[in-house]
């Protein structure tokens, strides 16, 4: 059932990647939770939310598995209105609602 791996081994790779991660959470919040940043790594994080949203989105934009990973024009489109509605008006929430309607819309039409 799970490949010819022992139990004890699964138990251990859960245990050791939990261990991991524990310490890739602790090594920001416990050693640097009670110290204030230096100024340009606040800056840098800044970005991290710019940087890892499009990362996450495009691959359900240009290889979307409700079309067997083709493009189409529907998505696409949804894709141009959000970003063109976002860098216009600055507003995440207008951004968000004219990429959904927008594919709603583009669905309803191209059936």
């Amino acid at each position: 059932m799970n490949g010819g791996v022992s139990d004890l081994t699964v138990w251990f790779v859960i245990i050791v990647l939990g261990i991991g991660t524990f310490l890739i959470r602790w090594s920001f919040l416990g050693a640097l939770g009670d110290r204030p940043l230096p100024g340009w790594v606040l800056r840098m994080l800044r970005y991290t939310p710019v940087a890892v949203l499009p990362a996450l989105v495009a691959p359900l934009v240009m290889w979307p598995e409700a079309t067997q990973g083709q493009p189409d024009p529907a998505r696409l489109s949804a894709a141009a209105a959000t970003l063109l509605v976002g860098v216009l008006s600055k507003n995440v929430i207008l951004a968000i609602l004219a990429g959904g309607i927008t594919l709603f819309g583009m669905l309803y039409v191209l059936g």
